[in-house]
């Protein structure tokens, strides 16, 4: 973005007292990452009042500021827009640049892979297009507004994430995005605790078709029957459909996993054999959803081919760290009951290495059924297939207690909150013929194991 003060003042339909001729380059909530050029954003909270900052943001070299209208003392010459509320006017000024815009908008959301999907998609993109897309964790009121505010004039495609933790947020995401294509990656069980039950969750989710444009469409999980029931109600979104059932409009098979990845073969609106540098079943489905993109961008299959090949995730997605002998896969960015299900049942069926570790910490954020859902993944985990499962945190308690007529004490380990017995029982016993998921909760921090191997 760049664009004087006179036309973000036009843009919010306030009068700009000074400097008309200052230009605004980019956004900043916070002091300490501030860009020369940036628009400063104070916020009042419950212990900090960010005006207190904004001085100290000119010093830093920001264009402008914000000040809201009720607060006392602005400083004198300086440039400032005074607004009634700095997120509303962030929405709104999100809402006008995004209206002259000429990239395509992408709008992702789901319970679980929507963070990897964004990076699949924009991996698969950035080798034919000018890419920018979410970063970090930027996917709601505030940070999708900012986000868009941040595009590059000459951006072609902007990827952005949606999340969400109760009804009408996705729904006013979507309407200042207008994304043209939308993509649902699943429905899972994150937020059950507001939104009562799967069905509000994918209720919650279909929001995003909301803002979607007329020539756009959905991408959705075929598999979910909640999503297929939403689609067949909705006389007027267009839907494809993509997952591991023929019947879809993309669909795939023979998912074989190695040392360096995932192949598999893809038929429908796409068809051919294909290669990710990433590990599991559900990677593979959310890498089905970037390729109906790249199809709507009207890229060849082996353009499609060769930019998955090169693909790269945020960190803690299935990511795999060699540390000495030992084999971690560092899924502990987060996790729910779907995704927690869908790490398991890949741990059992890979044939990387023989020796199987399951290292899980509590799922967090499930409402009143958090101990059945712990509880439930007793029936995932076969003994046949895993050798040691490690378990942390106080929810988890009731997995172990679920396990222990399973597992002998000498591989089933419990802990509730010290890594210790963990990571001790990991130097004692692994080896090179052992393959190890790291998978729990964000508040859980299961990637602290890591530090205690090089």
């Amino acid at each position: 973005m760049k664009k004087t003060l006179k036309q973000l003042a036009e843009w919010l339909k306030i009068d700009e007292q000074l400097h008309e001729d200052v230009t605004v380059t980019g956004i900043s909530i916070d002091t300490r990452t501030i860009q020369a050029g940036d628009l400063f954003v104070p916020f009042r909270g419950e212990s900090v009042n960010g005006h207190q900052f904004v001085e100290q943001a000119f010093e830093k070299g920001a264009a402008a500021s914000f000040w809201l209208n009720d607060e006392p003392n602005p400083p004198e010459n300086r440039p400032l827009l005074f607004v009634d509320d700095a997120e509303q006017a962030l929405q709104k000024m999100a809402i006008a640049y995004r209206s002259e815009h000429k990239a395509t908008f992408i709008g992702i959301t789901g319970s679980n892979g929507k963070t990897s999907a964004k990076d699949i998609v924009a991996s698969a993109l950035a080798p034919y297009f000018k890419v920018q897309k979410t970063i970090g964790n930027f996917n709601n009121q505030l940070g999708l507004p900012i986000t868009i505010l941040q595009l590059d004039e000459d951006t072609e495609i902007s990827v952005l994430e949606m999340g969400m933790s109760g009804f009408g947020e996705i729904e006013l995401l979507s309407r200042i995005a207008r994304p043209h294509l939308a993509i649902i990656t699943n429905i899972g069980e994150a937020h059950m605790q507001d939104l009562g039950s799967r069905a509000g969750i994918a209720q919650a989710k279909y929001e995003i078709t909301q803002g979607l444009l007329e020539e756009g469409f959905l991408i959705y999980d075929g598999d979910e029957p909640l999503l297929c029931d939403l689609v067949a109600e909705d006389a007027y979104t267009e839907a494809k459909a993509f997952g591991f059932s023929t019947a879809h409009d993309l669909f795939a098979a023979q998912i074989t996993a190695t040392e360096q990845g995932s192949s598999f073969t893809v038929e429908g609106m796409i068809n051919g054999n294909f290669t990710i540098p990433i590990l599991g079943k559900h990677q593979v489905k959310n890498t089905l959803a970037a390729m109906l993109v790249c199809k709507a961008m009207n890229l060849t299959g082996e353009q499609i081919s060769e930019a998955l090949a090169q693909i790269e995730l945020t960190d803690m997605r299935m990511q795999l760290i060699p540390k000495g002998p030992l084999l971690f896969i560092n899924d502990a960015y987060n996790a729910a009951p779907t995704s927690m299900r869908a790490a398991i049942d890949f741990m059992q069926s890979t044939t990387i290495r023989p020796e199987k570790w399951l290292v899980l910490g509590d799922m967090l954020e499930l409402g009143n059924d958090e101990q059945v859902f712990h509880e439930e993944l007793a029936q995932t985990i076969e003994i046949e297939a895993v050798q040691y499962v490690c378990l942390y945190g106080p929810r988890m308690k009731w997995l172990y207690d679920k396990l222990t007529a399973k597992f002998d004490a000498a591989h089933l380990i419990y802990s509730e909150a010290d890594y210790t017995p963990i990571v001790q029982k990991i130097q004692a016993e692994a080896s090179e013929e052992s393959i190890i998921l790291l998978k729990g909760s964000r508040g859980m921090k299961l990637e602290t194991i890591l530090q205690h191997f090089s």
